[in-house]
């Protein structure tokens, strides 16, 4: 519809924007008719030929298009839907466009009320900016999202409306998506360039010679170059920094929401009405506007002055990389960092000893301008007449081939003049600087500051963009016209957005760069925000390997570039739910190894699949089970052997209970390995063929993903095609496609066409749902072989509830896919990982076995992960792949007898026990001979396994076939219970009673999951050491409304009696060394504490009990305490708040806890008395002060006594600790109790209510004690230490449950 056919076009507000927009179109030729308030703005519009409207309904009668600006959410329900609203006069087949910056969800909604509540309304998202690029300086550019028939149908106007418009197809909202985009990055960039001055400026460099030359380099953006003069007048307008500070928190909420980690667009400021300079000077310390109005002059005529006046020189040396001496007048060093120039000038053979007195050295290298001034004055002291010219270079390799270098110059006028000459001869531009040797490199600097944070801030904006839903490429175009591009940005992104990364400039050139910018900061006390962020992202980009790539590489860290439509907006588990509970057919998962059950919760495993067994489960009508096949260890003929077998049996099964109907899924490895298809062909030999195979290796917990049909495999934050891994080099299962249709034809050597091939793409599930997934394979032709596209658990979703609905419509599939799949397709519903508490296995003694027969590379570096993080507890047995499958079987029983002692021993001790095959790969000359050879390590990691006697804590096994037949073989386990899963991917499973350790947890780590840290971490989370940390316990205790027991220990007896006691009542303890025991009994009786804590199966702490002197405290921080008592209560209460403070202070520091005493208890302990007269109550008044000294618990003193309490009782001031507990919990200190022997539960329970988190107890442990030394007739010591230990244990025990601790670990 062109505007010559007298369209009109309606307009509900006018602003300056829309304004422009409606003389647009009457320009144009349209119709023009418009709703506003302000009568100044009508009249210009109606001298232009516009007519007015008295309401938005009257805007839309008669309209072809109405434009809407709605600049408030609240403005919706007026201007739109109330009584006068545009929805009241639009006509149907209208094109609604909204003029809008509210946030796309507002959008969303509107669009859906809209459109649900009128029909045939066109709705389109129209964000209006201004360009600011060279080409669209100034010139209305429209950012337009929508369906694509509604941007179709909008077309005509948006196009007559501006110069330059952006479509994005899909949700509307994309106007303000770019908006935060380009608002991210101009914080980013304003941030950037105020540190950058600031640096510049400290450096001694005049900003406006910055600006100047920054403005025409590498370093350059908008922001820069518009803004930076603005902040050297003081003229910037503080409403634009409230708006830009406001802007930047709605871009922080939306990346948290995500989630999305924006991690360089940190900028806070508070006060925005004074200039931005003024507030750097308060924040950096920088005087800016001072610097800015020092003497300015011109580098570029003092780079003349100096060319017209340079001496004659006759030889110039070189030195790229590599030292080398000679004859010369000026010698040029254009290295790379500081220890190559320091290592060519003053190395061996430098150049230094060779070159003549009177030469000029030219440093055109980018180093510190501190090295600049330290190496003048080395050359100086030479005493060779030696000058040194500070002149580093900006352009590139390209630029330097072409002569077109621009040069920095620093120096004495006379080093500048000896070099002018070359100077001239090697640049394009030559700016000389002043301020001595150094402010060259001051100026690159800040360049390169700049440039790393544009680089930097780019790709975060970018992956940003994608994680928004944007099409990055459209991004990319948008952006360069808006005020959020930088010289870098337009250089580098194209870069990023081709997955191109042959270098322009290494990463690691900006790791070093930005290095001196950090140290350079540092030294000058100006703190770099942006700057030092950016850094960190260049190093963990070079970290990570990628140093030598280009440095738009750092986008690699970041979320995938390449834009995908945003997911289906609905969850279908609920549907998947409620088609499973009517027609649907159950799920029969044919697992080729026990790692398919690691994304499935409460499904059982069949180990063993006689019809009986079957049959038994088609009874209970599961939604799915599995049967364990471990096929992938066998050859292809078996395998397909036993897959026939199977469904022979799986179709004798459903004729015995009612034609129980069933789909098969052959769940196979996500990296593609397995027998494919060997085991599909079997299934349909004896099922029949099918109406299509479903292929699907999507994995998220693995980090799989396939998208436009190439199956990926996550590494740390890239994706590299799954043809292009370790896994694609497996000696049985290898391949080399990455795409699967090529790689369908590559295993069925060539019966099935990649161009034969079906796909379900992306697009596809996320903009049709699952409706569009029925109707696509239903029109699939039978015998179909099918991939499914995926990158989310949402995907996978969508696709299991179109491929239930096709099932209801009678077409069968069979299925190869990933355990994503499964999970899916019965709407698994996550929950937590599970741990040793949700078994009876936090209460066993023994070790935990781990069996590892895994060779990936993952497994190997997961091994020696778990060695180094648990060298400690875990004692390992390695397996010798060469006896157990190469030698005799005499050699190979002696070795699987020498892992079974060792086994048995270490974990009766225990300790976690790993058993591993050598991790040196034999592998045979053929696959089958591979096999054969994997097969043999199995078996014997079976025999070893299956002759332990000892029951362990738990067993983990990690691989595949370890784990099948370690379950099958070793265990004996028939079937089984998926509990859930210890870490992502990594499923746990219960064992049968059948088993030989029925109830033992049994973990199924798969090879290929996992981090390098994964199993190690698993390990960790799996572990009796149930964490020492006093203060942990008690806020524990506080939040739980109990108290814990601290025990003082004196001997061996002691220790292991508070220990025993506690896990047998599962609860937490603390172990007290008094200082009178630790007189006695030295560091080895704190060794014994810290070790017994450490080994406990309870959470046991060690604490250092009434430290009186600063010498025994400091010699406590120093023995590994978990916490200390600060006793000063001997002191004066100045002198006690004093001593605490300090001690406290010391303590912090090494995160141990602090609790002390005030006021002072009378009675005996550890041979120290207090009288009667000496005691005092705890002030309320002053323990508010005494608080405020840092520490984390209060020893109160409300009556209670160390020692016995008298014949009539204990008096304990209830009143007195119940005003201390509302003081103490205000200021987030626990109360601590002293002498609760002798205490009735009465008195406990109150003490307890009124906030008591810790009872110490020592006299009557120490009662019974003596009381079994003098009782029992014992002759041998060994008795008498197990006579003592248990009669101090049933106090122990008995104070635990009284003070309601019992069960609480």
């Amino acid at each position: 519809m062109g505007g010559d056919g007298g369209a009109v076009v309606g307009f509900v507000g006018l602003d300056l924007f829309s304004f422009e927009l409606a003389s647009s179109l009457l320009r144009s030729g349209f119709k023009v008719q418009a709703f506003e308030i302000s009568t100044e703005m009508v009249e210009e519009f109606t001298e232009l030929g516009g007519c007015k409207c008295d309401s938005p309904a009257d805007v839309g009668k008669g309209a072809a298009a109405v434009v809407v600006l709605l600049s408030h959410p609240d403005q919706i329900q007026d201007v739109i839907f109330g009584d006068e609203g545009v929805i009241k006069g639009i006509q149907k087949g209208a094109v609604l466009l909204l003029s809008s910056t509210i946030p796309p969800l507002h959008l969303q909604k509107l669009e859906k009320q809209i459109t649900e509540g009128k029909e045939q309304i066109f709705v389109v998202d129209a964000y209006v900016l201004k360009g600011m690029s060279e080409l669209l300086d100034g010139k209305l550019m429209i950012i337009a999202s929508g369906r694509s028939d509604s941007i179709t149908r909008a077309q005509p106007y948006l196009t007559a409306m501006c110069q330059k418009l952006y479509t994005f197809e899909g949700e509307i909202g994309a106007g303000s998506k770019v908006k935060m985009v380009n608002e991210l990055l101009e914080g980013i960039h304003l941030v950037a360039a105020v540190e950058a001055i600031s640096l510049g400026s400290q450096a001694g460099v005049h900003p406006w010679i910055l600006y100047d030359i920054i403005s025409n380099a590498a370093g350059n953006s908008w922001i820069y170059k518009n803004h930076i003069p603005l902040l050297l007048k003081s003229d910037i307008d503080g409403h634009f920094l409230d708006v830009l500070s406001q802007n930047l928190g709605i871009v922080e909420d939306k990346a948290k929401s995500l989630p999305f980690p924006v991690r360089i667009s940190q900028m806070h400021g508070d006060d925005t009405s004074i200039s931005l300079a003024k507030i750097w000077e308060k924040v950096l310390g920088v005087g800016i506007l001072e610097a800015a109005n020092k003497e300015l002059y011109k580098p570029e005529d003092l780079a003349k002055e100096i060319t017209t006046q340079a001496k004659h020189v006759k030889r110039i040396g070189f030195i790229g990389l590599g030292a080398m001496g000679f004859d010369v007048d000026v010698l040029v060093i254009m290295v790379t960092n500081e220890v190559q120039a320091e290592d060519v000038l003053y190395g061996h053979l430098g150049a230094v000893e060779a070159i003549p007195s009177g030469t000029t050295v030219v440093l055109a290298s980018t180093v510190s301008p501190a090295f600049v001034s330290q190496l003048e004055r080395r050359l100086e002291n030479e005493g060779k007449d030696l000058k040194l010219v500070d002149a580093p270079v900006s352009g590139g390799v390209k630029r330097a081939a072409m002569g077109e270098l621009t040069i920095m110059a620093s120096g004495t006028e006379d080093a500048l003049k000896s070099a002018g000459m070359v100077l001239s001869a090697l640049s394009e531009k030559l700016y000389v600087i002043r301020g001595g040797c150094g402010a060259g490199s001051g100026v690159k600097m800040v360049n390169q500051l700049l440039a790393g944070v544009h680089i930097a801030s780019a790709a975060e904006a970018m992956a940003f963009g994608a994680r928004l839903g944007l099409n990055t490429r459209k991004l990319f175009n948008v952006i360069s016209n808006c005020g959020g591009r930088s010289w870098m940005f337009e250089n580098r992104v194209p870069h990023m957005l081709d997955n191109d990364y042959t270098p322009y400039s290494a990463l690691d050139i900006f790791v070093k760069d930005l290095g001196i910018v950090t140290r350079d900061g540092s030294s000058r006390k100006v703190p770099l925000h942006i700057s030092t962020m950016a850094h960190q992202l260049f190093l963990a980009g070079s970290a990570a390997g990628w140093g030598r790539i280009d440095d738009a590489g750092v986008v690699k860290k970041q979320d995938v570039l390449k834009s995908l439509p945003s997911e289906w907006p609905f969850d279908p588990t609920d549907d998947i739910h409620r088609l499973n509970t009517g027609k649907s057919k159950t799920l029969v998962v044919l697992d080729d190894d026990p790692t398919g059950t690691q994304t499935v919760h409460d499904v059982e495993v069949l180990t063993e699949w006689s019809i009986e067994s079957i049959s038994e489960q088609f009874r209970k009508k599961p939604a799915c089970f599995f049967i364990l096949t471990n096929s992938r260890s066998l050859s292809s003929e078996k395998a397909s052997a036993l897959i026939k077998d199977i469904c022979s049996n799986l179709c004798a099964a459903s004729k015995e209970t009612d034609n129980a109907d069933y789909t098969i899924v052959l769940r196979g490895d996500s990296t593609l390995r397995g027998h494919f298809p060997q085991e599909a062909d079997a299934a349909v030999s004896i099922l029949g063929e099918m109406d299509a195979w479903i292929i699907c290796p999507f994995f998220l917990q693995g980090g799989r993903y396939t998208i436009d049909d190439v199956h990926y495999v996550a590494d740390s934050d890239r994706l590299v095609p799954a043809g292009e891994t370790e896994f694609a080099k497996d000696a049985s299962f290898g391949y080399k496609s990455s795409n699967l249709r090529e790689w369908v034809e590559e295993k069925t050597a060539g019966t099935i066409p990649a161009n034969s091939v079906e796909s379900i793409s992306i697009q596809l599930l996320r903009t049709g749902g699952p409706d569009a997934v029925c109707e696509f394979l239903c029109s699939l032709k039978k015998g179909s072989a099918c991939i499914v596209n995926s990158a989310s658990d949402r995907d996978m979703a969508v696709f299991a509830a179109g491929m239930i609905q096709a099932e209801q419509k009678r077409k069968s599939f069979l299925c190869r896919t990933a355990a994503s799949f499964v999970s899916a397709r019965i709407g698994i519903i996550p929950k937590d990982l599970v741990l040793p508490k949700d078994f009876a296995s936090d209460k066993e003694s023994s070790g935990a076995l781990i069996v590892v027969g895994s060779y990936v590379p993952k497994t190997t570096k997961q091994v020696e992960e778990l060695q180094l993080q648990h060298k400690q507890k875990l004692r390992s047995i390695e397996i010798s792949v060469e006896k157990v499958a190469l030698k005799s079987s005499e050699v190979r029983a002696a070795e699987i007898s020498r892992a079974v002692e060792m086994a048995d021993a270490f974990l009766r001790a225990g300790r976690e026990t790993l058993i591993m095959s050598s991790r040196e790969l034999i592998t045979g000359k053929t696959s089958s001979e591979s096999l054969d050879i994997n097969s043999k390590v199995s078996s014997a990691l079976v025999e070893v396994v299956s002759q332990i006697t000892t029951r362990p804590r738990y067993i983990l096994a990690k691989g595949g076939i370890t784990s099948s037949d370690t379950a099958t073989k070793a265990l004996k386990a028939r079937r089984a219970l998926v509990i859930g899963q210890a870490l992502a991917g990594v499923p746990v499973w219960k064992l049968g009673p059948e088993s030989r350790h029925p109830g033992v947890p049994y973990i199924v780590f798969p090879g290929n999951v996992g981090s390098s840290t994964a199993l190690a971490e698993v390990v960790k989370s799996w572990s009796v050491v149930a964490g020492r940390s006093t203060k942990e316990l008690l806020l524990n205790a506080e939040n739980g409304g109990y108290a814990i027991g601290a025990f003082n220990v004196y001997n061996l007896e002691g220790i292991e009696a508070v220990v025993e006691a506690a896990e047998e009542e599962n609860s937490p303890a603390i172990l007290q060394v008094h200082p009178g025991a630790f007189k006695q009994g030295g560091i080895p009786l704190v060794s014994c504490c810290i070790s017994a804590a450490e080994q406990a199966r309870v959470p046991i702490s060690v604490h250092f009990d009434h430290g009186t002197t600063k010498h025994e405290l400091l010699e406590a921080l120093e023995l590994g305490f978990d916490s200390v008592m600060v006793d000063g209560s001997h002191l004066s209460f100045t002198e006690n708040v004093s001593y605490t403070k300090t001690i406290t202070e010391l303590a912090r520091s090494k995160n141990i806890m602090v609790e002390a005493e005030l006021g002072r208890l009378s009675g005996t302990e550890d041979g120290l008395t207090v009288e009667d007269y000496e005691a005092k109550l705890t002030n309320v008044h002053q323990a508010q002060e005494f608080m405020e000294t840092g520490i984390d618990a209060l020893a109160v003193c409300i009556g209670n006594v160390h020692g016995k309490y008298p014949e009539s009782g204990p008096n304990l001031k209830l009143d007195l600790l119940k005003e201390l507990h509302n003081l103490s919990s205000k200021k987030g200190v626990v109360l601590v109790l002293h002498g609760a022997s002798g205490l009735p539960e009465k008195l406990i329970k109150e003490c307890i209510e009124n906030g008591v988190r810790k009872f110490n107890v020592n006299t009557e442990v120490r009662k019974a004690y003596m009381d079994a030394l003098t009782s029992e007739k014992k002759t041998d010591l060994v008795d008498l230490m197990s006579a003592t230990k248990t009669a101090m244990k049933a106090v122990i025990a008995d104070k635990i449950r009284l003070f309601g601790s019992a069960g609480k670990a």
